[in-house]
């Protein structure tokens, strides 16, 4: 597959297949069990699907601080954000 036309590099793609996969798994599990909103740690009652796109949010706003305020390697914010994305799925 060429994806020259948007200077696409191997981990840009992955990241954003995982996010394609992320979003099919949810759609699966949503028809097979559907959610009930939830109160959480998170201040507001929230769904499995809210919960997805606070942590995706949360994540972007990690790594974009991350780049801009440390000079460390990406991959610290990238395991920070999955532990992020954890806890919010499973407690917010």
């Amino acid at each position: 597959m060429n994806l020259e036309w948007m200077a696409w590099t191997p981990v840009t793609a992955g990241f954003f297949c995982v996010i394609a996969l992320m979003l099919i798994g949810m759609t699966i599990w949503e028809v097979v069990s559907p959610c009930v909103a939830r109160r959480g740690v998170l201040p507001l009652t929230t769904t499995r699907g809210d919960r997805l796109f606070i942590g995706l949010l949360g994540s972007a706003y990690i790594h974009l601080s991350w780049i801009g305020l440390t000079d460390f390697s990406v991959w610290i914010a990238t395991v920070i954000s999955v532990c992020f994305l954890i806890v919010v799925m499973r407690w917010g």
